[in-house]
């Protein structure tokens, strides 16, 4: 008996805790994060994050929500 694996994915929700993304790969291309997967479960959408928008994001952060981001993958959910 053969059985399939599923692939890993990852979701975003937004405030209503309704299905934003879903995201299948996340891999690098030349000088940018390449983000694969699908919005609202039906639109294929790749998105790019290059070196000058993740400095951007990471002005955005405080020292109290980087602090959260690095225990989050210790947290049950």
């Amino acid at each position: 008996m053969k059985m399939d694996k599923k692939a890993p994915e990852a979701r975003i929700f937004d405030g209503q805790n309704k299905e934003l993304m879903t995201i299948r790969k996340i891999e690098r291309e030349d000088n940018s994060i390449v983000i694969r997967g699908k919005i609202f479960g039906a639109m294929p959408m790749v998105a790019k994050l290059t070196p000058e928008e993740a400095r951007a994001a990471l002005k955005i952060l405080d020292r109290k929500t980087i602090l959260f981001l690095i225990t989050l993958l210790f947290r049950k959910s």
